[in-house]
């Protein structure tokens, strides 16, 4: 009998410590959500540093979702697209729509381009430098023009997956 409890106690306790500690932030994590006034709830908190501890990249919500579960970090899906709204808001993340009803949520909020693998549907950054874009027209009057982004869409010739 005490196998069986150690067996089940063991895995949930690891899990419980692997939540509490997203939970808690990283001066890194902090700074950025203080920084641009968010306050530090723990699924901010939680989600920041899956987002942010580590290398730039591109996530859907339904993806950050699933590293919480995995994590042992309780949060609807309905939490994770307000929280990724917030901070896009806030200037920490940039949305890159590749369709209607589908976007990726960007951590390089830099100037900066994408290509689009289609059949892998992977986002790849493209250096700003790298892309040239002439004749823009000028924008409706009373406005201006805040950024232009290009999204390259691209597939394998023999029609393989790629990327």
């Amino acid at each position: 009998m005490t196998a069986i409890i150690g067996a089940l106690y063991l895995p949930l306790v690891c899990a419980y410590k692997l939540g509490s500690q997203m939970l808690q932030a990283s001066p890194n994590v902090a700074r950025r959500l203080r920084t641009v006034g968010l306050r530090l709830t723990r699924q901010r908190l939680a989600l920041a540093r899956l987002l942010f501890d580590g290398d730039d990249r591109h996530v859907t919500a339904e993806q950050l979702r699933g590293e919480a579960t995995a994590a042992s970090i309780p949060v609807s899906l309905a939490t994770v697209y307000n929280v990724l709204n917030q901070f896009t808001a806030a200037g920490l993340l940039r949305e890159v729509v590749v369709e209607n009803g589908r976007s990726y949520f960007d951590t390089n909020i830099d100037d900066h381009h994408h290509f689009f693998w289609e059949a892998s549907s992977v986002l790849q950054d493209i250096a700003g430098s790298d892309v040239t874009v002439s004749g823009i027209p000028e924008p409706p009057a009373g406005t201006e023009i805040s950024r232009v982004e290009v999204i390259v869409r691209v597939r394998a010739h023999d029609g393989r997956r790629g990327r």
